[in-house]
């Protein structure tokens, strides 16, 4: 083999390995280490190296540990000649425990460890904002650059880089510790965490603003993550129930846009677009997530979500079971937006005027103000009860709201229809 097709295969090796497992790689660091910046920063120098030595010596028979032993040794290094981290390295007692860590060929070795439940319960933790906990999620879970995460929220890649550097920041600063929360903590920290996927899915789903509908990137970097939580925690029925909402739901995918980009509704669908596999997938996590005491609302929404995937059409979807999941999701955890969807399948139930009521009850929500789907099913109830001036008020104050083009185009099609006729 020539040196260039070496270097190139070594490097395609050097991305496939990292590509797998960049997010195991810095929970490893981070949680041997203590310091994300440090983590990364090694986790680079190793990759580099890789590029080096491969195509010299050969990709080794575990890449994974490779890259570890070769990190672990690089972040010692910068320990001794850096003496910011004098502090660090009497603290954690590098020298003393890990001045010579193992090499691939030591025993004990084949089987990793995977520390990025760790990792996730720290970039989750809730001494951090929101943002900042889906920012670092993002960054080093996800594995995005930080100019893939700033065009995720829509803002500067400088503005962006500035505030993962204060996540980090604060990490170090209130010492937020790299562990995975015990037994008695699990029950108030893992929903942070859950939340967190769950809003990087919404994102990817239906984003908040920009030309397109969708963001499959994010999406599928969401249900990525799902993934990695319920091998990590296969016994929490909350993390089975969002892995099974996240399939269930992004089965759809394919039929929601047409194609040319534009928004299809639910009702327009080609059902036949939907991804039978992991329709399948999800309604098989559904089972077990419901299974139990104390049932959890992602859950909840997932059976919600089968309930729409295994029906032919809209008219003939179980629209009772529903309304039925709906008063469940409204006991365990009640909120506007819950009240919203569930108005909307009271209407398909019972009726348009049935729905409208109960909408009508959530226009002082202070939740729901500015939220563009409380005027948008408005508008699409009153069209559907022939009051066609309002209806069209409605659509209208959609479009003040609504923040992204495909949907805005929608709510442009459906004011127009009203209009013409």
């Amino acid at each position: 083999m020539t040196e260039g097709r070496g270097g190139r295969a070594a490097a395609r090796s050097v991305e496939a390995v990292f590509r797998e497992d960049r997010s195991r790689l810095r929970a490893l660091l981070a949680a041997r280490f203590g310091d994300l910046d440090l983590a990364e920063e090694t986790a680079s120098d190793a990759i580099e190296a890789a590029l080096a030595r491969w195509p010299v010596d050969g990709v080794p028979d575990k890449p994974l540990a490779w890259l570890l032993t070769t990190a672990r040794r690089k972040a010692i290094d910068r320990i001794r000649r850096d003496r910011a981290y004098a502090e660090r390295l009497a603290m954690l007692q590098v020298e003393a425990d890990r001045a010579d860590p193992p090499t691939d060929a030591e025993p004990g070795f084949d089987d990793i460890p995977d520390e990025r439940l760790q990792l996730f319960f720290t970039c989750c933790h809730p001494a951090l904002s929101l943002e900042a906990q889906t920012a670092l999620t993002l960054r080093f879970l996800a594995g995005l650059t930080t100019p893939e995460v700033a065009r995720a929220f829509l803002v500067p890649t400088a503005t962006m880089g500035q505030r993962i550097v204060r996540a980090k920041r604060k990490i170090r600063t209130a010492r937020i510790p790299f562990r995975v929360p015990g037994p008695e903590e699990l029950p108030t920290r893992l929903p942070g965490v859950l939340r967190v996927v769950y809003l990087v899915f919404t994102e990817g789903y239906a984003a908040s603003s920009g030309a397109d509908l969708l963001r499959p990137d994010l999406a599928e970097e969401a249900i990525r993550l799902a993934r990695i939580l319920h091998r990590l925690l296969p016994r929490e029925r909350e993390v089975t129930g969002l892995l099974a909402l996240l399939l269930l739901t992004d089965a759809r995918r394919a039929a929601r846009v047409d194609a040319d980009g534009n928004q299809v509704l639910l009702e327009d669908q080609d059902r036949s677009l939907w991804d039978t596999e992991l329709i399948a997938e999800g309604q098989q996590l559904v089972v077990p997530a419901l299974s139990g005491p104390a049932v959890g609302p992602y859950a909840v929404q997932a059976a919600v979500a089968a309930l729409h995937d295994e029906a032919p059409d809209v008219a003939s979807t179980d629209w009772p079971q529903i309304v039925a999941l709906y008063d469940v999701l409204l006991r365990i955890d009640p909120s506007p937006l819950v009240a919203l969807n569930r108005a909307v399948a009271v209407a398909m139930r019972d009726g348009p005027e049935a729905g409208l009521a109960l909408l009508d009850r959530l226009t002082d929500a202070q939740e729901l103000r500015g939220y563009h789907l409380l005027p948008a099913a408005r508008g699409d109830l009153l069209r559907r009860l022939g009051r066609r001036s309002e209806a069209a008020a409605a659509y209208r104050a959609a479009l003040d709201l609504v923040g992204n083009d495909s949907e805005r185009a929608a709510l442009v099609r459906r004011l127009a229809e009203l209009t013409d006729r």
